[in-house]
């Protein structure tokens, strides 16, 4: 069974070259599930020629004991005796080779192995892949994508930044809410860092193979991304524990559990990623921690999903006894005020920032790429601008209070332009 034969490299970078476009148009950067296919292909093919070098060999020539269990590049083909066959199918790789039940086949020969017939190019048909036109008009999409997340993050980042200023500046500002919403506002600060450090590291030199990219800076970019990931959604379930805190025990000093509030905030976060670093470390430590087909994700993922499903329950809850307060006859005007005032904020951002990560979480990685893209990245970046114009530019104590400042430099400065006018006169 003879056929035109392609050396292992170049029988792999022939399937890695047809199917480089599809991966570029239909994954999440970087997709590289054709790359991670054929590494755990070979992994498990060298394995098993390891073990049988470890066996000892009958006596006798060694073309008659068979041939050996050989990984050409594409497939791992299994042992076989003198004067038999072996088949194996086309590459299972979803979107990238179409289902096939064709076969590819090999003669094991006293000179060894046969070329394979009918040659992988001929037998394994690859997914329609788009036109140049098409191809494009993708890299454009996605060039357009990366400006709207950066303008997105940098406004975030600046509105963030000024909204933290306010809190700390003035006095009658500082108070466990605010220092909440401050611990809160830094959380997506370190995301939009996180996702800068991240394009910096891994996008910045398009030389890189980011399918073999495995180092300490890639992966320490990653482990930080997801921990800022990971802070947002637990500093907005500390918002919802506050505002359910605030609204159970109306009398009692709100200072004793701020400490209880950094440490889920902060320190949950710290444990769960440093359990997935370690994990990775241990049993899945290629490439640059970024595939998210991973089984491993999910010790990311399990804990975001968590933070959220608590956060609706407390929507809930909040939301009945908000009712009962406003209801009540016993409670100030002040503090229905002062209750609808951060209720407001805190019950619109829940269901916002919770809602389509559930969605997507439910669904593999390559159903709705562009979705999933314009609402992680685009949307997403401008969380940030979001949470500081509720919390903090929309607020009426805030803007009450920078007011009041500004009246008081106003009456400085016309106390100061008076006293020199008179000193001039008198002079």
């Amino acid at each position: 069974m003879g056929g035109p034969w392609q050396s292992p490299g170049t029988c792999l970078l022939l399937v890695l070259l047809l199917a480089l476009p599809m991966l570029r148009v239909r994954a999440t950067h970087p997709d590289c599930s054709v790359v991670l296919y054929f590494q755990e292909q070979e992994a498990e093919c060298l394995e098993i020629i390891r073990s049988e070098s470890q066996t000892p060999a009958p006596p006798g020539p060694r073309g008659q004991h068979g041939c050996l269990t050989e990984w050409d590049g594409v497939s791992c083909w299994s042992a076989v005796p003198v004067g038999q066959s072996r088949a194996v199918a086309c590459p299972n790789i979803l979107h990238v080779f179409k289902k096939s039940k064709a076969l590819i086949w090999r003669n094991c020969t006293e000179s060894g192995w046969s070329f394979p017939s009918p040659p992988y190019y001929n037998a394994c048909e690859l997914e329609a892949i788009g036109s140049n036109n098409d191809t494009e008009a993708k890299a454009s999409y996605f060039v357009t994508m990366k400006v709207l997340y950066t303008c997105g993050y940098s406004t975030s980042l600046a509105a963030l930044f000024l909204a933290i200023g306010i809190f700390s500046c003035f006095r009658k500002l500082h108070c466990t809410r605010n220092s909440i919403h401050i611990h809160f506002f830094t959380s997506f600060i370190l995301r939009g860092a996180a996702v800068f450090i991240k394009d910096a590291v891994l996008f910045s030199d398009e030389s890189i193979d980011h399918c073999t990219m495995s180092t300490v800076n890639c992966k320490a970019a990653i482990a930080f991304f997801q921990y800022s990931v990971l802070a947002n959604f637990y500093w907005l379930l500390v918002e919802g524990m506050y505002l359910q805190t605030l609204l159970l025990l109306t009398f009692t000093s709100d200072k004793r559990y701020i400490w209880w509030y950094i440490l889920i905030g902060w320190g949950v976060p710290m444990l769960t990623v440093c359990i997935w670093v370690v994990t990775r470390l241990q049993y899945d430590n290629h490439g640059c921690w970024d595939d998210y087909t991973s089984l491993y994700w999910w010790v990311i993922k399990a804990p975001i999903l968590l933070a959220i499903f608590v956060n609706f329950l407390i929507f809930l809850n909040v939301t009945r006894m908000l009712a009962q307060k406003i209801r009540s006859p016993d409670i100030s005007k002040n503090y229905k005020q002062q209750y609808m005032r951060l209720t407001k904020s805190t019950l619109l951002l829940i269901p916002l920032f919770g809602v389509h990560y559930v969605v997507f979480a439910l669904f593999p990685e390559h159903i709705g790429v562009d979705a999933r893209l314009y609402f992680e990245l685009v949307l997403g970046s401008y969380q940030g601008f979001l949470v500081a114009l509720l919390y903090c530019f929309l607020n009426g104590e805030v803007q009450a209070e920078i007011k009041r400042n500004w009246g008081k430099w106003q009456l400085s400065m016309e106390s100061n332009v008076f006293n020199l006018v008179t000193q001039d006169f008198t002079a």
